[in-house]
């Protein structure tokens, strides 16, 4: 185990040790279930615990908050250009490597010509949007409102704020023409599925998705080609990721993955 891992994670659970874990997330998700009022509950303090139901009216008012954000998102992103997302975790710290080889991915791809869109935090984010900045490129960041704040990195020329995830990530797929992940948890893992889902089921592409990283990416394919053994993945949908060591493979295979009439929308950087 390296350095890196024992810093962040944890050896393989046991079964004993992954029930416990679970038995901690389970208590904690307890109780946070939105219920009808009930006409015998005179009890104030347990209704605001349960939450307040959601009336047709403020399902309307939640539908209007979607409408603007997407239409948000679209204003301020169509002008973008070709550009290509940089997924991984917000954890990684300057020195450490999988931030640094963010910092240099993000450089290459903005060396290349793309503007470089991330979640606009920390770690893996923070260090592909400084590469793309420091590299005289675009960089931009699709920031998410959390109960915790995640406040914009330093190195974006715009960051824009979304409360929904799921209309962040409609944007990063239709404005990027490449998705370039790094190491990263829950978040990234969700990112990558929900492309390589779309890619799948043939509502996108073809769309790159490149795992930078071997080491990490090795037990995903692992996995993956168990899954294919159980029946669960046709044969020819196991490659549906790339996985590379290096950013400036990353920038090769998707600048070969383009047609030559987006390639001349790129302005590579001299």
């Amino acid at each position: 185990m390296t350095e890196e891992n024992k810093k962040y994670g944890l050896p393989r659970l046991s079964d004993a040790q992954w029930e416990a874990a679970w038995k901690k997330h389970w208590e904690r998700a307890q109780m946070n279930y939105e219920l009808p009022p009930s006409p015998h509950d005179r009890s104030s303090a347990e209704r605001d615990f349960l939450m307040e139901p959601r009336s047709e009216e403020k399902e309307r008012e939640r539908l209007s908050r979607i409408d603007k954000e997407f239409t948000m998102g679209f204003q301020r992103l169509g002008h973008l250009g070709p550009a290509v997302t940089v997924f991984g975790s917000a954890r990684f710290k300057p020195g450490e490597r999988y931030y640094e080889k963010s910092v240099v991915t993000g450089a290459e791809f903005a060396k290349a010509g793309f503007t470089v869109l991330t979640g606009g935090g920390p770690g893996v984010m923070e260090a592909a949007n400084k590469g793309a900045f420091e590299a005289g490129g675009r960089s931009y960041g699709l920031n998410i409102v959390l109960p915790h704040e995640q406040h914009a990195n330093p190195y974006v020329h715009e960051s824009i704020e979304f409360n929904y995830f799921f209309v962040r990530k409609v944007m990063l797929v239709k404005y990027s023409c490449a998705f370039i992940v790094l190491p990263g948890g829950m978040g990234t893992l969700d990112e990558l599925f929900e492309a390589v889902t779309l890619i799948q089921c043939q509502k996108i592409g073809p769309f790159p998705v490149i795992l930078v990283g071997s080491e990490f990416w090795s037990g995903l394919r692992d996995f993956v080609s168990f899954m294919a053994s159980q029946g669960t993945f046709a044969p020819e949908e196991i490659g549906f990721a790339r996985i590379v060591d290096s950013p400036e493979e990353a920038v090769d295979m998707v600048l070969r993955s383009l047609p030559d009439a987006f390639k001349k929308q790129l302005s590579p950087k001299t």
